[in-house]
């Protein structure tokens, strides 16, 4: 099995179910969501493994039916080390379906902690209308009186979401694991790189362990691009790929939206008229409700809103995961050239966009660094509770970082500063241009509100020309490892 990178702290969690599903001899579920290739099904696996407890682990089948669910169950069902008398599992589906198979596998379960496992939940429940009221009538009156840690995984947000929620049958029942990415300090860690290469690392992978675990402990991320350019099957594009077609299979209007904003797009109107048709720009009405579904639901996007003591407009969207965003803003492009067989060629597309490219996507990171730096009482400002940025609808100017005491109309402005996240250092005329654009952010207060740089090659500065200087190192400094 290949090498198991980070998640100290969610291997901890679950390791706390399981000891008081120990102590107290009664089961606990869990919903694990979280997006696709995050590492769900690793992390439980890594759980099973380390704990030594009898499990069974069942992975379904889209687009299986409801018996050939059951039969697979079955068969892993008595495959594991989880009967306590494997003769006791039969081999033909029960013809109750998934409410006779549940009660007997409450029927073979051991008499000391176990664990069960139901990956791919959303494809039972598409598969079987019924799965989730079965679910629920099994848990309450048996699964959950033995003492089980029952685990359920979904790469469908939005369908985990439903599984827990108040008018869904296993309401109250669940206790919600949201999964994401792996943090920078983790990448950097997993790779042994230096700061500096740690950001750019956790960029082009997504902090997905997917992709990380196959990078070669080390490997400056240049010179990673460089080989996995002669490899059309790369997990940098393959990964990437392979989520577009599971979430967006159909070239739909969800996915053109979707391509829109990772192809540079931001702006409302920008998107309704890349997305659009020959007869025009999408409609508001139609476009509205896709994005709010795609930020809130689906979770492919991230939208930010100007933060300042004044609302503002317009809000601006972002593919959410970087690496994703990297294939559709570089790397689709790239793959083209290497399934031609020209490796250079796609190796000079990634060459000359990925500064530009970079420089854009490295600023969601800053900010949450900066917001966790507050939390520590590592920044002069303590009371820091947001950070995020600030344009007007003109964009100009366009304010990369203000740190206020709430989101998205602020009552006090604590700083503002700029990001240069490219090979020379911030220099004089940087910091002029961050004053006069700090002046118009509203709420901003020369005698009180202070100046942030956050570079990636340092500052040449008159001292005490700004409050703030982060490098690399600082900022990586305050992620968890």
């Amino acid at each position: 099995m290949s090498r198991f990178v980070g998640r100290r702290t969610e291997l901890g969690i679950l390791r706390k179910r399981l000891e008081r599903v120990d102590r107290d001899g009664t089961g606990i579920a869990v919903a694990i969501r979280g997006r696709r290739q995050v590492g769900k099904s690793r992390l439980v696996q890594e759980l099973c493994d380390r704990s030594g407890l009898p499990y069974v682990f069942f992975t379904a089948i889209k687009g299986a039916s409801s018996t050939e669910a059951v039969s697979l169950f079955l068969a892993e069902l008595a495959d594991s080390t989880l009967p306590r008398n494997p003769d006791l599992v039969p081999r033909t589906p029960p013809a109750g379906g998934w409410v006779d198979v549940l009660r007997l596998l409450a029927g073979v379960l051991p008499d000391g902690p176990c664990i069960v496992v139901l990956d791919e939940l959303p494809w039972l429940s598409e598969q079987d209308e019924t799965f989730d009221a079965a679910l629920q009538v099994a848990w309450d009156r048996l699964l959950g009186r033995h003492p089980v840690l029952l685990l359920l995984l979904g790469s469908d947000l939005h369908m985990m979401q439903r599984l827990t929620a108040y008018d869904r049958p296993f309401y109250g029942r669940a206790d919600t694991f949201v999964l994401g990415p792996l943090n920078p300090a983790e990448t950097a860690d997993a790779l042994d790189l230096p700061a500096v290469d740690a950001f750019d690392a956790h960029l082009i992978t997504g902090g997905l362990p997917g992709i990380v675990r196959r990078w070669p402990t080390g490997t400056p991320p240049m010179d990673l691009l460089r080989q996995e350019c002669a490899d059309p099957a790369s997990p940098i594009f393959s990964v990437p790929e392979q989520s577009l077609s599971a979430e967006f299979a159909n070239p739909d209007l969800a996915r053109r939206v979707l391509e829109a904003v990772g192809g540079g797009d931001r702006t409302f109107a920008n998107i309704a008229a890349t997305a659009g048709s020959q007869a025009g720009a999408l409609p508001s009405g139609t476009l509205s409700p896709l994005l709010q579904r795609m930020v809130t639901d689906k979770g492919v996007l991230a939208a930010d809103e100007p933060l300042s003591a004044r609302a503002g407009r317009p809000a601006l969207y972002r593919v959410a995961d970087s690496n994703l965003r990297l294939y559709l803003a570089v790397l689709r492009d790239a793959q083209q050239h290497i399934r031609r067989g020209r490796p250079e060629a796609a190796f000079g597309l990634v060459e000359r966009r990925w500064a530009t490219w970079r420089g854009r996507a490295i600023e969601p990171l800053v900010r949450e660094g900066l917001e966790l730096g507050a939390a520590a009482d590592a920044l002069p400002w303590p009371d820091v509770a947001t950070v995020g940025g600030w344009w007007n609808r003109r964009f100009d100017p366009e304010i990369d970082l203000v740190g206020a005491d709430r989101t998205p109309v602020a009552s006090r402005i604590d700083f503002v500063g700029s990001v240069k996240w490219v090979s020379v250092p911030f220099d004089r005329h940087n910091l002029a241009v961050l004053r006069q654009g700090a002046a118009q952010v509203p709420g901003f207060d020369p005698e009180t509100t202070g100046l942030v740089v956050v570079s990636r090659s340092g500052a040449e500065l008159p001292a005490d020309a700004v409050d703030l200087v982060w490098g690399p190192t600082d900022l990586l400094a305050v992620w968890p490892r």
